[in-house]
């Protein structure tokens, strides 16, 4: 149990980390955290309280639907990722100043890649997952609808689509929208699924069988 628990934190501070490193692409970030961006820019709140909000409404529908998904792992993510976050961010802006184009698509590529290292790690340790995630999950395993590379691909736009709605309604101009749904945007939407199912079948899995058989 130690060495789930440490693997789920282990997961989370990676994807919390990872969403900061979106940030300072300006690229676009991935598809749940364009939503998040399109909330941010409509509701007057800290950003890591607003994640909190958020996700409580999304623990809500996996708790009606299948509770499997939710564990210590899902309140790890739902109460430190937006604050890890937002102090990634913040930290990040006093080290890369005025990022060239060249560093900007390197800090995307960075956070697409440890985005789904940390999602598979969380994932794999199944001491539940994120709000977010067991949604796509819940509709796979609990409702039998499609696979999950697909379904992950499916929810992803969603939250695209609502991260644009939201961010024009807030009064965002339209040429700012690539800052929050841009190339990295499209990148997670249709890779991130595929990606993170790499990491849990070549590292992630085998990472914790190995523990457990020693």
């Amino acid at each position: 149990m130690v060495k789930r628990i440490g693997m789920s934190l282990f997961g989370v501070i990676i994807c919390a980390i990872s969403v900061g490193i979106f940030k300072i692409a300006a690229l676009g970030v991935d598809p749940f955290q364009s939503f998040m961006a399109g909330l941010d820019a409509l509701v007057p709140i800290q950003f890591g309280t607003l994640y909190v909000i958020a996700n409580a409404v999304l623990l809500l529908f996996a708790l009606i639907f299948d509770r499997h998904y939710i564990g210590i792992a899902t309140f790890i993510n739902l109460f430190l990722l937006g604050y890890i976050t937002q102090f990634t961010y913040e930290f990040l802006q006093t080290v890369i100043v005025n990022p060239s184009m060249v560093i900007r698509v390197l800090c995307l590529v960075i956070g697409v890649v440890i985005i789904c290292f940390g999602s598979a790690f969380y994932m794999t340790a199944d001491l539940g997952v994120s709000t977010y995630d067991a949604v796509a999950l819940i509709i796979v395993h609990t409702w039998k609808k499609g696979k999950f590379q697909y379904v992950r691909i499916i929810t992803d736009l969603v939250c695209v689509a609502l991260g644009i709605t939201l961010f024009l309604l807030a009064g965002g101009a339209v040429l700012q929208i690539p800052t929050i749904v841009g190339i990295g945007t499209i990148i997670t939407a249709f890779f991130m699924g595929p990606l993170i199912e790499f990491f849990n079948v070549h590292i992630a899995r085998p990472f914790l069988r190995g523990k457990e058989n020693e």
